[in-house]
């Protein structure tokens, strides 16, 4: 039987939320992304694909596919197919769902599908996406909206432990990233986890690293290339966030929604 497509756009933490929702509802689901993916939750993002070929998430496969073309018939056979394609591929989408989490609308229109599912802020329904996903934490974190939009950006990280803006680790200057720690090491405040050109980076507080960037991926000073938490298990950080199922729940009653009608 064929199964109805959604393609999402981006590939990291929360967009893999969205796409194992809707991949255990029965959906085929295309992913795209960035040759260079700037995940910092690499252990539960299908973006990996990019770099390593596959990822196994939770019982959900994601592969690697060579063109829009192949992707397509990958997903059908109810494989996450993960496409490199910084711009919207020509696909036949029944859903498209911008999940690239930008703060802004870069490029997506209300007529790139039947169904457009703009996830976060930057989007108006209505007028550039059908439905829009609301991504901050709080009452209204995974509600959807018919109208209107999501609620502005405040620049600052929602708070994990007890911790806020200290737990994400940004690059200190420009350059390509290496790490001493894994996803998933306890470490000790000040400890010198990795560096970034020629600057060193420490965990800014005792805790357990829960993401870090690729090592070799060039980034800019100040781009967010790590993620620690104080007080998480190991396991969770192998497992898909919260936050990330709640918002996938939204995306997935928007699709159900917009199926029935």
């Amino acid at each position: 039987m064929a199964r109805d497509l959604c393609l999402i756009r981006g590939g990291g933490d929360l967009a893999t939320g969205i796409v194992w929702r809707l991949a255990r509802a029965g959906w085929a689901v295309v992913v795209t992304e960035l040759s260079a993916p700037l995940t910092v939750r690499r252990a539960v993002a299908v973006s990996t694909a990019v770099t390593d070929g596959t990822v196994d998430i939770e019982g959900m496969r994601a592969e690697l596919a060579d063109s829009a073309t192949a992707a397509v018939t990958l997903a059908h056979t109810g494989v996450v197919a993960v496409v490199v394609a910084p711009g919207l591929p020509s696909i036949d989408a029944d859903v498209v769902v911008d999940a690239r989490v930008a703060k802004r609308n870069i490029d997506t229109t209300i007529d790139d599908a039947p169904l457009v599912v703009g996830v976060g802020p930057g989007f108006t329904a209505g007028v550039d996406c059908h439905a829009v996903v609301e991504t901050q934490r709080g009452h209204h974190l995974g509600r959807v909206f018919w109208q209107g939009g999501a609620a502005a950006d405040t620049g600052v990280p929602g708070t994990v432990g007890g911790r806020g803006a200290e737990r994400v680790l940004r690059a200190p200057e420009a350059g390509a990233a290496t790490w001493t720690a894994a996803i998933g090491d306890r470490v000790e405040a000040g400890q010198v986890i990795g560096s970034v050109g020629g600057s060193v980076v420490r965990s800014p507080f005792a805790g357990r690293v829960r993401g870090l960037i690729a090592p070799g991926v060039e980034v800019a000073a100040g781009v967010k290339i790590g993620d620690i938490d104080p007080g998480c298990a190991r396991s969770a950080c192998f497992e898909i966030s919260d936050k990330a199922l709640a918002v996938g729940g939204g995306v997935a009653e928007a699709v159900a929604t917009w199926s029935n009608r």
